[in-house]
C-alpha cells in the first residue's frame, strides 16, 4: 500500500488532478478533516496535527467528490464519505510506516518517528473510529446505511491482504498470490466510487466499480514486483522482496520455470530464510526470464481492467480515467525495456 501511495503522489502532478476544480475539491476535504481533528488541549492534537500538514494528493477524496457531482449526490454526504475514505487510508499509512520502519511520509518525518511508536498506534486507531464516525453522518444524510457496513468490509479485506504477507506459511500459489495482491491494493480505491454509486443508487456501478479495480490492483502490483527486481520501486536494495520473502510475481514465475531438482533447492533456501546466498538467486532470477514472463500476466490482466472499465458508465468512467491513466503508466513503464 505505501508503494502505490508513493507512486500515485510522484505521477499526480498530470493536468487533469492538478486542475483548479480538482484543488477546490481537496482543499474543501482537507480542511472538513482539519475541523475534526482532535483539538489543541486534546490527546493525539499535535501528531494529528502533524500528519496532516501535508494531506498528499488525496486522489480518493476527488474521485468521491467529482463522482457526486456527476451523479446528483448530496454535497455534505459526499464530503463526510470523501474525508472517511482519507482518513482510513491515512490510518493505513500510520500504521504501515510503524510495520514498515519507514521514518519519512510525505517528505517529514513519521508519526513514529516524531512521537514513538505508541502515539503512532493510537492516532491510527484514531483516525479509523473518526472515519467510521463520518460514514455514519454520510449514511443518515444519503439515507443510505450500507455506506458503513461498506467501509468495514474494505478495511477487513485490506487488513487481510497484509496479514497474509506475514503469515508462516508461504505457499506458491498464483491465486494466494492475486488474492494479496488485490486484496492489498483495491479497497480503498475501490471505495470511494462504491459509496458514491451507492448514494446514487446506481448497483450496477457499484458492482463493475468493484471489479475493475480488483484487476486493476492486481496489474498494479505485478508491475511493482518487476519493478523491485529492476530497483525501480524505491526499496533500498535490489530485489527486496526476496530477502523479506515478500510474495513477488517474479519470484513465482521464476520458480515455475525451474526444473523439479532446482525447484526444491530453490525451497529449502526460501523457507529456511537465511540469506547467504541472497545475491546468487537474485541474480539467477534477472537473469531468467522470469520478469518477461510476470510482465505477460500483468499485460493480460491490465487488459481485463480495461475491459471492465469500458462497460462503466460516461460519468463513473470519467472519474476513475486520471486513476486509470497513472496506474496504466506505472504497468507499462515496469516493462518498457523487456520482451514482452
Amino acid at each position: 500500500m505505501n508503494e502505490l501511495s508513493t507512486l500515485l503522489g510522484v505521477m499526480a502532478t498530470d493536468r487533469v488532478s492538478s486542475s483548479p476544480q480538482h484543488r477546490d475539491e481537496q482543499d474543501q476535504v482537507h480542511n472538513f478533516i482539519l475541523q475534526r481533528l482532535p483539538k489543541s488541549w486534546q490527546p493525539l492534537a499535535a501528531a494529528a496535527a502533524h500528519h496532516f500538514e501535508n494531506p498528499g494528493k488525496m486522489l480518493r477524496a476527488k474521485m468521491v467528490m467529482r463522482g457526486a457531482y456527476l451523479l446528483n449526490v448530496d454535497f455534505n454526504a459526499a464530503i463526510r464519505w470523501a474525508a472517511a475514505i482519507e482518513l482510513l487510508h491515512n490510518a493505513s499509512l500510520v500504521h504501515d510506516d510503524i510495520c514498515d520502519g519507514d521514518k519519512l511520509r510525505r517528505g517529514q518525518q513519521a508519526i513514529w518517528a516524531k512521537f514513538g511508536r505508541h502515539v503512532a498506534l493510537t492516532l491510527g486507531d484514531w483516525l479509523i473510529a473518526l472515519s467510521f464516525e463520518l460514514a455514519s453522518e454520510a449514511s443518515q444524510i444519503a439515507k443510505t446505511p450500507k455506506l458503513v457496513t461498506l467501509l468495514a468490509r474494505h478495511m477487513a479485506t485490506t487488513t487481510a491482504g497484509e496479514a497474509m504477507e506475514f503469515e508462516s506459511d508461504r505457499s506458491y500459489d498464483w491465486d494466494r498470490y492475486l488474492q494479496i495482491a488485490a486484496d492489498k491494493t483495491a479497497p480503498l480505491l475501490t471505495a470511494p466510487l462504491q459509496g458514491v454509486a451507492i448514494m446514487a443508487l446506481d448497483a450496477r456501478a457499484e458492482i463493475v466499480v468493484a471489479s475493475y479495480f480488483r484487476y486493476l490492483g492486481k496489474a498494479y502490483q505485478i508491475a511493482n514486483d518487476i519493478m523491485n527486481f529492476d530497483g525501480n520501486d524505491g526499496a533500498k536494495s535490489i530485489g527486496s522482496d526476496l530477502a523479506r520473502r515478500a510474495p513477488n510475481a517474479v519470484t513465482l514465475c521464476f520458480r515455475d520455470c525451474l526444473s523439479p531438482a532446482e525447484q526444491a533447492k530453490f525451497d529449502l533456501w526460501y523457507e529456511a530464510g537465511d540469506n547467504a546466498a541472497l545475491m546468487d538467486w537474485q541474480a539467477a532470477i534477472r537473469k531468467s526470464d522470469a520478469m518477461e514472463r510476470a510482465g505477460r500476466c500483468m499485460l493480460s490482466i491490465l487488459d481485463d481492467a480495461e475491459a471492465k472499465a469500458e462497460s462503466l458508465s460516461v460519468e463513473i468512467y470519467e472519474v476513475i480515467s486520471p486513476v486509470h491513466a497513472l496506474l496504466k503508466r506505472v504497468c507499462l513503464n515496469s516493462v518498457k525495456h523487456l520482451k514482452v
